[in-house]
């Protein structure tokens, strides 16, 4: 008997287009989950494909130690993009891992171990940015996880600057929670937290595993705060489906680090796909596109199902729409009955995460999709 462990879905995948994928019978659907995010650009996009094609032709790996062209010119472009003077990058294979290192990190450069998360924050399934998330669903089989970790509300600054102290190494928040219902945080609570881990030499650590590449509006949702943290975390996006995670830190936080490190850390295929995406979605604007049709997206649910739902909100193409209980019912319905995909995030809010390629019109066949849906 041949077995999995994994929750499959009761639709199989073979192909993919753009913003669309095909079933193995050949129904056609509209990707507005993209897999949690992870192809930013849409399947199979030209840029991707002839990026990883040439350089699969010259190298398939080489280990880190070695240095790559490929894999040095990921490594200045990610620099070159990232806000502030966040210089420094270590590459990974997944969000958690890039959380993982993140923590560690922090650790290391501070001399001390108390990490502060916030209430309905997710950071990964490891076991360290499995103790940094909320939710005990997750975290209780695996229990006891990592110590010293406490959670305070996502984005009261009152509740941060009290939690902030001198035994603090690291405040690890997503500037937009995703799995928590998306819920972007106020410009008062970042800034909060920045000033409260600078008053005690603390790491503030952004995770932009699911914000960052575009999806917010900017390159980086830390862009639209103007707050710069010491860490940034990012993954799903950033290899257009490839599997890859970075962690962009601070000199300060680089310098001493610890002993971290992975054998497949940054190969050069997946370096390839990862430069290919960066660099498309900075020369093409992609991330305007998304803040463009994103507004157009919320704008058009909140007056076609506003008030049948509780709340429709996001940043850019992180879109949720709280509809209670019945998210789960909503998704399927869409699924079956419009051909349309999207994701849960807890269980009261459907999650659009569409390619940022989508346009309008997409746009549109969802809006209609979920009138019907939650009318």
């Amino acid at each position: 008997m041949t077995g999995f462990v994994f929750s499959e879905k009761p639709i199989q995948i073979e192909e993919g287009d753009g913003v669309y994928l095909y079933g193995d019978d050949g129904t056609e659907y509209l990707d507005m989950g993209a897999s949690y995010a992870c192809v930013p650009l849409g399947h199979g996009h030209d840029a991707v494909h002839d990026a990883v094609t040439e350089q699969f032709e010259k190298l398939t790996y080489v280990q880190a130690s070695y240095p790559n062209a490929t894999r040095t010119a990921l490594y200045e472009l990610l620099a070159d993009t990232a806000p502030g003077d966040v210089d420094y990058t270590w590459l990974c294979n997944s969000g958690t891992e890039a959380n993982e290192a993140a923590l560690k990190f922090a650790r290391a450069a501070t001399g001390n171990s108390k990490v502060i998360a916030t209430m309905q924050g997710f950071h990964g399934r490891t076991m360290g940015s499995l103790a940094a998330t909320w939710k005990s669903k997750y975290k209780k089989p695996y229990e006891p996880l990592a110590g010293d970790f406490e959670f305070v509300p996502y984005d009261d600054p009152g509740e941060m600057r009290d939690a902030v102290d001198d035994e603090t190494a690291a405040v690890i928040v997503e500037p937009v929670q995703g799995e928590g219902g998306i819920n972007p945080a106020a410009q008062e609570f970042l800034e909060a937290t920045r000033e409260a881990t600078e008053a005690h030499d603390a790491a503030l650590i952004f995770d932009e595993v699911q914000t960052g590449m575009g999806r917010t509006g900017t390159l980086w949702a830390a862009e639209q705060s103007g707050v710069v943290p010491d860490v940034l975390t990012a993954a799903k996006g950033l290899g257009n489906g490839f599997p890859v995670g970075a962690t962009l830190c601070r000199e300060w936080i680089a310098e001493d680090y610890g002993s971290h490190a992975s054998t497949f850390s940054g190969g050069p295929v997946i370096s390839a796909a990862a430069g290919a995406t960066v660099e498309t979605i900075v020369d093409e604007d992609v991330s305007t596109h998304a803040a463009d049709v994103g507004g157009y997206m919320q704008e058009r649910l909140r007056e076609a199902v506003g008030d049948d739902v509780r709340e429709v909100r996001g940043e850019g193409l992180l879109v949720g729409v709280e509809v209670g209980r019945g998210a789960n019912r909503a998704l399927k319905e869409l699924a079956l009955n419009h051909g349309i995909l999207a994701l849960p995030a807890g269980r009261t809010v459907v999650r659009f995460l569409p390619p940022l390629t989508v346009t309008e019109e997409h746009v549109d066949a969802v809006v209609d999709a979920m009138a019907e849906v939650v009318g």
